[in-house]
């Protein structure tokens, strides 16, 4: 599920919280600051050279002794992503699954250094994800990978011209976010249990998670990332609101109902004290395993779609969907636009305007359903 990566969630979920997810993606390799720790690719700041067109003005010739190995290229990239540009750790993963499939291409073809690709031989790789069947999206975000690793080697020195400059995404097509009705978000919250006095924590735990999921529209990372700490300050003062940590280490916080907060409490009070015990090393991660480790983002998916299965849902159910669902509940009950893009945690209001196509589905079937004169319309 690549919050559209929703996001590479991934589902990605990549959709990932990201794979089908509209609007411009960005290009970390388009940063013009000192790049990698690695040796022999890092100078003084101000010293990169300025691009003009498909070449780097100002850049030397490329390093001596036969030039850089690919891999050991590829791998300054991903550090460059990661240390300099503070990409977290589920989009680097991406970005490199995305590159050792570049590579392997690559490899097939006898290329063994950067100097000796082309942009035939970029355009060539993006030609033979096509044949396999890829969606347009996944090649879209293939092609951002392998656009910001050929600038940042022009850049960096690595190579003299940038030569996937002139490469551009295919245009994916325009896919709209399922979303659950109100009745199945009321049986799947069902299906988790967690009701009864003497529940059982693992009911406990699945409860509390999707009435989060669904009651803030958090992405499923980011509620994983929450501790007993930020739980605690919730409870303790719910008016404030709760507190993630989105994408680009951006924090934001979000109102949450009354049905996620009697259900987070239930959680800490009941159902994680008995997983927390079974731990071998203490931590203070709010939603924990059977072993009483933090839960992983896998395991989160596994149970909210096995969930979806008892409530005898149609649709595979994922994190994912529940952040869809509360987007496009919301919208369909008036709130605006911009209100929804703060919620969700989205930078541009592009990405949000998706879910206004699922509205106006249902308003048009409302109209065809409710107004005389579109009866046979």
């Amino acid at each position: 599920m690549i919050d559209a990566v929703d996001d590479p969630q991934g589902q990605a979920q990549t959709s990932a919280e990201n794979s089908g997810r509209s609007g411009p993606i960005a290009e970390p390799g388009r940063s013009t600051s000192s790049s990698s720790e690695k040796g022999g690719f890092s100078r003084p700041a101000g010293d990169l050279g300025r691009s003009t067109g498909g070449s780097v003005e100002g850049a030397g010739p490329v390093a001596s002794g036969g030039g850089v190995p690919l891999r050991r290229g590829i791998t300054a990239y991903l550090d460059h992503l990661k240390v300099e540009r503070g990409l977290s750790a589920n989009t680097t993963s991406a970005y490199a699954r995305d590159l050792d499939r570049y590579q392997e291409y690559l490899g097939d073809l006898g290329v063994v250094r950067p100097q000796d690709i082309d942009t035939s031989t970029v355009r060539g790789f993006l030609t033979a994800m096509r044949t396999r069947g890829l969606a347009a999206s996944t090649i879209g975000r293939m092609t951002v990978a392998v656009r910001g690793l050929h600038r940042f080697w022009a850049v960096e020195k690595i190579t003299l011209t940038d030569v996937a400059h002139d490469v551009t995404p295919p245009t994916p097509g325009r896919r709209l976010p399922a979303a659950l009705t109100i009745d199945e978000v009321s049986r799947l919250i069902a299906a988790a249990g967690g009701v009864e006095p003497g529940s059982p924590a693992d009911q406990l735990c699945d409860r509390a998670l999707v009435e989060l999921l669904y009651g803030s529209g958090a992405r499923v990372s980011e509620a994983l990332a929450l501790d007993v700490d930020d739980a605690i300050r919730f409870l303790e003062d719910p008016v404030s609101g709760i507190r993630f940590i989105g994408k680009g280490n951006k924090a934001r916080v979000v109102p949450v109902g009354r049905y996620a907060r009697q259900a987070l409490q239930t959680w800490l009070v009941r159902g994680r004290p008995p997983l927390a015990s079974r731990a071998r090393l203490t931590t203070g991660a709010l939603f924990l395993n059977a072993r009483g480790a933090r839960l992983s983002r896998q395991s989160a998916f596994n149970r909210i779609t096995e969930l979806g299965r008892a409530a005898h849902i149609e649709q595979e159910v994922s994190p994912h969907l529940l952040r869809h669902t509360y987007a496009t509940h919301l919208l369909d009950a008036g709130a605006d636009l911009r209100v929804v893009q703060e919620l969700l945690g989205h930078s541009s209001v592009a990405t949000t305007q998706i879910y206004t196509l699922v509205t106006l589905d249902h308003l048009r079937e409302v109209y065809r359903e409710a107004h005389p004169r579109a009866l046979n319309g």
